[in-house]
C-alpha cells in the first residue's frame, strides 16, 4: 500500500465527492476524505477521513494541514460547494458572499496550503459548473453560484499558470447535472456516471491541456 498513490477529496462525505472516493478507493488509492462532517459511507470506503473542517476558515484551514503532515498528494480534489438562488428585486448579499466564500475562495485556500505538499506531476482538480461560463449563461439568474463558479474558473487557470512550471497540472472540471441533495436528486446523470467522466478528465490531464474547463463528458467549456 506504501506505493498507492494519494487523493485528497474536499466535500467527501455524500454526493459526488463520496462517489469519487469509492472510485478512486477502487482503483487503490489511499482516499483522504474532508468534511465538516463525515458520514458512514464515507467511514467505510477512506483510507482517512479528517472531518471537522471547515475550509472557509484559517482554523479550518490549518486543521486541514496539520491532518496531511507528511502527506504527499498526488491529486487534490476541491469538491465542496453550495447552490442557493437569487432573483432581481430580491437579491440576498449574504447569500451571494457565502457562495463565493465556500465554492470560489475555500478551493483556493486549500490549493495554496496543500501545495507543497504536491509533487511534480500531480494534479488539482477543481469542481466547478458550466454556470460558471459567462458565455454560456441564456437564462440570468442564480447570480451568487454562477459568480462564485466563474470566480473559481479565474483562481483555477491562475493557478495552472502559476504552477506549470512546478510540474503540477489544474483543471476546471463541470460535473454534469447530477442527481444529487444539491438539486433535490432532479438531475440527468447519477453521481457514479459524473465520477467516472470526471476521473477520465482527471486521468487525461497533463502540463499541455492544464487550465481548461471541461464537461465531465469531455466537451471543452467557453468561458
Amino acid at each position: 500500500m506504501s506505493n498507492s498513490k494519494t487523493v485528497v477529496i474536499s466535500g467527501a462525505n455524500r454526493g459526488i465527492g463520496l462517489e469519487l472516493s469509492k472510485l478512486y478507493a477502487e482503483r487503490g488509492w489511499s482516499v483522504i476524505g474532508v468534511c465538516r462532517e463525515s458520514s458512514s459511507e464515507l467511514d467505510a470506503i477512506a483510507t482517512r477521513v479528517i472531518d471537522g473542517v471547515d475550509v472557509t476558515t484559517d482554523e479550518g484551514i490549518k486543521t486541514l494541514v496539520s491532518g496531511l503532515a507528511d502527506t504527499s498528494i498526488d491529486l487534490l480534489i476541491n469538491n465542496a460547494g453550495l447552490l442557493q438562488d437569487e432573483k432581481l428585486g430580491s437579491i440576498d448579499f449574504d447569500s451571494i458572499r457565502t457562495q463565493m466564500e465556500i465554492n470560489a475562495y475555500a478551493p483556493l485556500r486549500v490549493a495554496e496550503a496543500l501545495v507543497a505538499k504536491i509533487p511534480e506531476g500531480g494534479k488539482i482538480a477543481n469542481i466547478t459548473s458550466r454556470m460558471g461560463s459567462i458565455a454560456d449563461n441564456d437564462s440570468g439568474g442564480r447570480y451568487g453560484y454562477r459568480a462564485s463558479k466563474a470566480a473559481l474558473n479565474a483562481f483555477g487557470k491562475s493557478l495552472a499558470m502559476d504552477l506549470k512550471p512546478r510540474g503540477i497540472a489544474v483543471a476546471q472540471l463541470h460535473p454534469g447535472y447530477v442527481k444529487t441533495r444539491m438539486v433535490n436528486f432532479g438531475g440527468l446523470i447519477s453521481p457514479e456516471e459524473s465520477a467516472k467522466g470526471l476521473a477520465a478528465r482527471i486521468d487525461a490531464l497533463d502540463l499541455q491541456n492544464t487550465g481548461s474547463f471541461w464537461h465531465s463528458n469531455g466537451e471543452e467549456l467557453p468561458w
